[in-house]
């Protein structure tokens, strides 16, 4: 059983402004969330003198690498930006982190082949921050943080029995808890953490207060304190969940309005005139946030009885949105009496989203792999992504260039990146032989030029 205490005198929060904050993850929230309470603008803008320590921890030996080098693969953190946080350091040594005082948890949560949530990183990081604050000797009370999005309950039922257990403290008095929703949208230069508002909580009133402050250190949006860690689980995971019901509505709209001759990104735009209209566009739904959060809530849902009906049927639709759009440019290729066999098909980008290098759970992928089995001569052109790690991760060969020479029967845009958006007009014909198709599954090809849109 975990004890209440390790300390004979009891133990009081540690100052909010001079802690060791240990930051377990170093992906694109981890290290934009290191950085900035590093840097801690808002506290040096207020004369408040930050003696904050961060230290960021991976398990990723490359990565660490990369951080000490100035060099953040994800494109996410400038160079410029990390040389700047000179109160922030990069270790994979977990012997290093029993100096924290403040632990927080940004590992990935994603599904495994079922779709059901797999917490294996969420619970070896449990695991690790626990020895660490076994091993403290500090007599201050620790304040352990999760941002991972999870089911509602997680942090409760898994997260801090394996904190006691490994701990041997028990919550509230030999530690506190709380869960600050990561609100990170990759590749997004205008919404990024400091001016998002910040949901935090945490496992009682004293818990809760000092980690709103934390946050509203380095939040120029502000805070939103949540009435328990279940409540703030349960926010996040319905952001991701709304927007996922509401492209699976725009993408049914598609198929619709292709069996009507009509073309759905006009129909949106009409409607869009009306001033409580939501302008959701169809398309792919991939990465780690909206293709992934709602299995965690129906996972979740289904433990309890519910069948969440709505939530489910959204999910299907939007991961058969390839198949749906393969068919639709094979039958286009057919109206064309193109041979399937002898058709060079470009496809412009591979991430997940718009200008971001993040590949994990692309739905382009599934295009790929579809028109591989028809036997089609594919190219890929991403100019972002890693093409290393395409490569080790998926088995393709990406290029980051295209020579102006290479001529393709069919061109589908598949990611809006500004580069992408920035073509010219010409260039787009440059494309695509005098009788190619150029397939726009984003609306960004200019009208014009009589592109086949969703």
């Amino acid at each position: 059983m975990p004890i209440s205490n390790k300390f004979n005198n009891p133990m009081k929060l540690p100052n909010n402004n001079e802690c060791t904050i240990i930051i377990i993850g170093l992906g694109y929230v981890g290290l934009p969330l290191a950085v900035e309470f590093a840097i801690s603008e808002k506290l040096i803008s207020s004369q408040i003198i930050n003696k904050r320590t961060v230290i960021g921890f991976d398990l990723d030996k490359q990565r660490i690498k990369d951080l000490g080098n100035m060099i953040d693969q994800t494109g996410e953190v400038s160079s410029l930006r990390l040389a700047k946080a000179k109160q922030l350091d990069f270790t994979t040594d977990k012997s290093f982190l029993s100096c924290g005082d403040v632990f927080i948890v940004t590992v990935p949560t994603p599904i495994d082949r079922e779709n059901n949530p797999d917490l294996s990183y969420l619970e070896k990081a449990c695991s690790i921050v626990g020895e660490s604050i076994k091993k403290r000797t500090k007599k201050n009370i620790p304040v352990v943080i999760f941002e991972s999005t999870v089911y509602p309950g997680t942090t409760d039922e898994i997260c801090i029995p394996i904190l006691e257990n490994t701990s041997e403290l028990k919550l509230n008095s030999g530690f506190y808890c709380g869960y600050s929703p990561e609100r990170i949208n990759p590749g997004d230069g205008k919404h990024n953490l400091t001016n998002i508002k910040k949901i935090t909580s945490g496992s009682c009133n004293e818990a809760s207060e000092w980690i709103d402050d934390l946050y509203a250190s380095i939040i120029f949006a502000g805070t939103h304190k949540a009435t328990s860690i279940k409540v703030a689980e349960a926010a996040k995971i319905i952001e991701n969940t709304q927007r996922d019901v509401n492209i699976a509505l725009a993408n049914e709209l598609a198929i619709i309005f292709h069996k009507m001759n009509i073309d759905t990104l006009d129909v949106i735009e009409a409607a869009s005139t009306k001033w409580n209209f939501a302008g959701y566009i169809p398309g792919l739904v991939g990465g780690h946030c909206i293709g992934v959060d709602p299995y965690y809530l129906t996972f979740k849902a289904q433990q309890l009885g519910v069948n969440p009906q709505m939530v489910l049927a959204g999910r299907k639709i939007n991961d058969g949105m390839a198949g749906w759009i393969v068919e639709r440019l094979i039958e286009e290729i057919e109206i064309k009496r193109m041979k399937l066999k002898e058709v060079k098909v470009l496809i412009m980008g591979f991430s997940f989203k718009e200008n971001c290098k993040d590949i994990r759970n692309t739905k382009v992928i599934d295009i790929i792999n579809k028109l591989i089995q028809m036997n089609v001569n594919i190219t890929i052109y991403d100019p972002i992504v890693n093409i290393k790690n395409v490569k080790q991760v998926y088995g393709f060969s990406v290029k980051n260039e295209l020579k102006n020479s290479e001529k393709f029967n069919v061109v589908l845009v598949a990611v809006s990146h500004k580069q992408f958006v920035n073509i010219k007009p010409e260039r787009w014909k440059e494309y695509i032989f005098d009788d190619g198709i150029i397939f726009d599954i984003k609306g960004i090809v200019p009208r014009n030029l009589n592109p086949i849109r969703l």
